[in-house]
C-alpha cells in the first residue's frame, strides 16, 4: 500500500467533508440534506487527487482497478446489481417486520399517523394512504437509481479505491477498516444527531456501527463482482429505504431508530447474519491493490 496515496485520499475525503459542512456548523445554513449531498462528492475528489499525483498507469487500467468497469464477469455484476437494488429494500422491510414483532416499533398501517404528522398539515390532493403507496413504489423502483448518482461520489472512493488500497491487511480487515472510515466520514452530520436525533453526538458512534455492517455487504458486492456498480446501487437503495420506520410508524409511539429498522440494533443483527452467510457461501478473493497511478 502506498501510504502517501492513502493519506492524500483521507485528507481530501474526510477534510473535504468537514469543509463542506463548515457552514452548517457555523449556522450559515440549516440544510443537512444539501450539506450531505455535497459531502458525498468528497471521496471521489480523494480518488482524483490520488490520480493527479502520478499517472504511470493507463486510464483504462486505472478505471479497471477502481471498479469503473463491469468486472471480469459482467453477467454476474448485473445479477448482483439487481440483487442490491431489490434486496436492500427487502432487508429494510425485514428489519421493520422484526422490529414490530419484537415490540420495538409501533406501526400504523391504517392511518400512517407518523408520516401524516410529518406532512405538517400540507394541503395535498391525495389521502395519506395513496401518498404512502407512491412512496413505497418510488422507494423500490425509482429512488435507488436516482440516489445512485450521488452514491457514486462515495462508492468510487470507499469501495472503488479505499477497499483495494487496504488489501494487504486481508479481506476482513480491509472490509472493517474501510467501514469504520466510512462511518467517521459522516461525523460532521452525525455529531449533530443526524439519523438518531435522540442520541445527540452519540449518533456518530451508532452510525459508524451501521456503516461497518452495511459496508461489509457493499464490500462483498464490490469484491464478488470486481465492479463498484452493485455497491453504488446498494448504497442508493439503502438511502431510499432506510427511512421505512418513519413511513409506517405510529405518531403515538415514534420509533427509536437506535433500536428499530435497518439502521438500528435490529438491522445490525440482520446485516451481520446476511454478511456471514454471503461471505461463507460465496467467499471473495483478497482485493487487489490499486496500481500506482
Amino acid at each position: 500500500m502506498n501510504h502517501r496515496d492513502l493519506w492524500v485520499f483521507l485528507a481530501v475525503a474526510l477534510g473535504g467533508a468537514w469543509l463542506v459542512a463548515a457552514p452548517l456548523w457555523l449556522g450559515l445554513t440549516s440544510s443537512i440534506a444539501l450539506t450531505g449531498s455535497a459531502m458525498m462528492l468528497t471521496p471521489t475528489l480523494g480518488v482524483l487527487a490520488v490520480r493527479l499525483l502520478d499517472r504511470r498507469t493507463s486510464a483504462r487500467q486505472w478505471a479497471r482497478d477502481t471498479g469503473l468497469t463491469f468486472g471480469p464477469r459482467p453477467r454476474r455484476t448485473v445479477a448482483l446489481l439487481v440483487a442490491a437494488w431489490f434486496g436492500t429494500a427487502v432487508l429494510s422491510a425485514a428489519a421493520v417486520a422484526v422490529s414490530a414483532a419484537l415490540g420495538l416499533l409501533a406501526v400504523d398501517l391504517d392511518g400512517f399517523s407518523l408520516f401524516a404528522s410529518a406532512l405538517g398539515g400540507l394541503d395535498v390532493p391525495l389521502d395519506v394512504g395513496a401518498l404512502v403507496a407512491i412512496q413505497l413504489v418510488a422507494m423500490l423502483l425509482i429512488a435507488p437509481l436516482i440516489n445512485s448518482v450521488l452514491a457514486f461520489g462515495e462508492e468510487w472512493g470507499w469501495r472503488g479505491w479505499l477497499l483495494p488500497a487496504l488489501a494487504e491487511r486481508g479481506t476482513w480487515p480491509a472490509l472493517l477498516i474501510s467501514g469504520v472510515i466510512w462511518g467517521v466520514w459522516h461525523a460532521p452530520l452525525t455529531l449533530l444527531g443526524y439519523n438518531y436525533a435522540n442520541l445527540g453526538p452519540w449518533a456518530a458512534l451508532m452510525f459508524t456501527g451501521t456503516c461497518v455492517l452495511f459496508g461489509i455487504l457493499l464490500g462483498w458486492l464490490r469484491l464478488r463482482s470486481g465492479s463498484i456498480w452493485p455497491a453504488v446501487v446498494g448504497h442508493g437503495a439503502i438511502n431510499a429505504s432506510a427511512g421505512l420506520p418513519m413511513l409506517l410508524g405510529s405518531a403515538e409511539e415514534p420509533p427509536n431508530l437506535a433500536l428499530a429498522g435497518l439502521t438500528g440494533v435490529v438491522g445490525w443483527v440482520l446485516m451481520a447474519l446476511l454478511a456471514a452467510v454471503l461471505l461463507r457461501r460465496w467467499p471473495t478473493a483478497r482485493p487487489e491493490p490499486v496500481a500506482a497511478a
